[in-house]
């Protein structure tokens, strides 16, 4: 069992942490900042008042809530519950197929999106996990100049922000001259 005593100190001892912690914050929150400007016009600003600046007023910093307000109703996410980002049904190379030889000429590469892309998304090309042609409202390519041998093709669906939210899986073709 605790004794009365040693139950007072584990009480007191993080009170008074909290105590002074806090009185800490307000003393440095109270401190007068100096506005100094040299010979060359450059400002700078200090707390030291030896400096010879003139003394600021700071308006008070904005408080940021934490929690919620009472009664404030959590953001529903729009579209079907327990669905990922992903709103396609299918994104993936449908032209050229898998394993293709192609010509060394301009070569079409289509993607297959279902539903139809949404306004805010594009999709880029990848050419060996390079950036072939930057994202654009478009499931159509055309590539050009490719060096013969095996390429691996890879499109990427990048939403309004430029993040890529999603990655086809690679297809290889084989170019020849």
């Amino acid at each position: 069992m605790m004794s009365g005593r040693r139950l007072q100190h584990k009480v007191c001892l993080p009170a008074g942490a909290a105590l002074l912690l806090c009185l800490w914050v307000s003393a440095a929150q109270s401190q007068t900042v100096y506005r100094v400007v040299d010979e060359q016009g450059n400002v700078t600003f200090t707390d030291n008042p030896e400096r010879g600046g003139e003394a600021m007023t700071l308006a008070p910093l904005p408080g940021v809530s934490t929690s919620p307000p009472l009664g404030a109703v959590s953001p529903r996410r729009q579209g079907y519950p327990g669905k990922p980002f992903m709103p396609y049904d299918r994104f993936a190379i449908e032209v050229p197929q898998a394993d293709a030889t192609l010509r060394n000429d301009h070569t079409s590469v289509v993607v297959d999106v279902a539903p139809p892309l949404r306004e805010d998304h594009r999709i880029q090309l990848l050419v060996n996990g390079e950036i072939s042609q930057s994202a654009l409202h478009s499931d159509a390519f055309w590539l050009a100049g490719l060096s013969a041998g095996q390429h691996q093709l890879q499109a990427e669906l990048v939403d309004s922000g430029g993040r890529v939210q999603h990655r086809t899986d690679p297809v290889s073709i084989f170019i020849v001259d």
